[in-house]
């Protein structure tokens, strides 16, 4: 390769660092160039002080049983920091209690003794999911709901299979797709047609000695992003608003960038978005039409996280849970809290004889709830967490973070929308799509999705046609 190599990746969020770096590990005279419209990068990974303490108001753990968000930040600098969650359990607020989850693949019970004694269940429901109809498996994409109600039951669906759901996409079971949004559901067609017997069988036969299933960092997760960008050759501009991007041809690109009124243009050797949905389609749909009408497809719910510093003496709930998930036919306005002081170490230490809770509000399709102020908000909040675990009193601190339009819905048909927008954009040369919006809304899923992206970036300035040539 000769001379000097320049990647523009716009976004700045855990997906942009992630293919940033990935570029200029692999690639020895590379710069890139992140481009954040924002004042910060690390997009749903954020800190706020609260009580004095630095805490994640945007996703605070990662799934350790991948391996590419843990060994990012081991590579990144953070092994030390790596922790996992104290060893509680989690709880289910339904029928006027909190009760334990029974053991399940998300949501599908694996234990029919567990889940009988677990009461999450009337007892007609019961006796429906212990039927587990050997169903044949769909030729088409189905919804979640469809899927798993048609074999064991509605109310499966509505109080085991919901919550979870609401927790990674704030959506519905009946529009999320059961390929994309649930594949371990999806997966357990493999193991037979009766889908309960598949997910015991599947429990079953997992190796003893599992690490734990989630991971975070030693002062939050939001820790990450920075970290991951931390190198020299990788250019990071806040406050960049991406405008325009042109191809120059051979995989080159014309960028603009800054305000209408007084922009700037840089060039590129390849550009990678790693933006969400309707940005990227607004920047793609020159050069790539029919991936950008199927990216505006692509919708994305809303939400917030009430974070609450409280004095311990004001819970009337037991250390004894992380936190708990609310079925939406509850009908309560939180979807799930979480106990952040008593599920991490780290945290405990900090906050002192403060318990750190916070509470997640907002499913897709209840903007209505989110229009209300923050005082709002932290009331509701507030009333029903002193229904679900005695909260009295005043609040040490609060803090309110907004995530507006900030979880992708992968609805029926997400995975071949994914491939066809795939399609399209391997047909522009120099440009790459990454990110949440795609194959995976956890963190190690866009991490792959990053890294995915870079690699293909190197391969077209490394090939023939690239930067390689010259």
């Amino acid at each position: 390769m000769r001379g000097p190599v320049h990647v523009v990746v716009v976004g700045g969020g855990i997906a942009g660092t992630t293919a940033a770096r990935a570029v200029v590990e692999r690639l020895p005279e590379a710069e890139v160039s992140i481009l954040e419209s924002s004042a910060r990068i690390g997009g749903k990974l954020a800190s706020a002080e609260v009580a004095g303490i630095m805490v994640d108001v945007g996703a605070e753990s990662m799934l350790n049983r991948r391996p590419e968000a843990v060994g990012l930040a081991r590579e990144s600098g953070l092994a030390d920091a790596v922790v996992h969650p104290e060893p509680v359990s989690a709880s289910l607020w339904t029928r006027g209690a909190l009760r334990p989850i029974p053991p399940s693949v998300m949501g599908v019970p694996s234990d029919m003794t567990a889940l009988a004694s677990s009461r999450v269940l009337s007892a007609p429901a019961l006796l429906r999911a212990r039927t587990d109809l050997p169903l044949p498996t769909p030729t088409d994409d189905v919804s979640v709901a469809a899927y798993v109600g048609h074999r064991l039951g509605r109310e499966v669906v509505d109080v085991l299979v919901e919550p979870l759901l609401g927790g990674v996409y704030a959506g519905h079971a009946s529009e999320l797709s059961v390929q994309a949004a649930a594949p371990a559901i999806w997966a357990l067609h493999e193991r037979g047609v009766r889908i309960a017997r598949a997910a015991a069988e599947q429990v079953a036969s997992a190796p003893p000695g599992l690490p734990p299933v989630f991971a975070g960092l030693e002062g939050g997760i939001w820790q990450l992003p920075a970290a991951v960008a931390r190198h020299p050759r990788v250019h990071v501009r806040t406050g960049s608003t991406v405008r325009e991007a042109s191809p120059l041809g051979h995989g080159r690109w014309r960028i603009v960038v800054g305000a209408a009124n007084h922009p700037s243009t840089l060039e590129a050797d390849a550009l990678v978005l790693a933006t969400p949905a309707a940005p990227t389609a607004r920047l793609v749909a020159p050069t790539a039409p029919v991936a950008a009408r199927l990216m505006r497809e692509i919708e994305y719910a809303s939400m917030a996280i009430v974070t609450l510093a409280v004095p311990r003496e004001q819970i009337a709930a037991e250390a004894t849970t992380s936190g708990f998930l609310v079925p939406p036919v509850e009908g309560r306005a939180i979807k799930a809290a979480t106990f952040s002081s008593w599920k991490w170490g780290w945290l405990a230490k900090r906050s002192g004889d403060l318990v750190v809770l916070r509470a997640s509000l907002g499913r897709a399709g209840e903007e209505h709830v989110l229009q209300r102020d923050d005082a709002d908000l932290v009331a509701l909040a507030v009333d029903d967490l002193g229904d679900a675990v005695g909260l009295r009193g005043p609040l040490t601190d609060v803090h309110v973070q907004r995530w507006g339009g900030g979880l992708p819905q992968y609805t029926v048909g997400h995975l071949d929308r994914v491939a066809q927008i795939r399609s399209e954009v391997a047909t522009v040369p120099g440009l790459e799509v990454c990110g949440a919006a795609y194959e995976g809304v956890g963190i190690p899923a866009v991490v792959a999705s990053a890294r995915a992206a870079a690699g293909r970036v190197c391969d077209h300035l490394e090939g023939p046609s690239g930067r390689g040539a010259e």
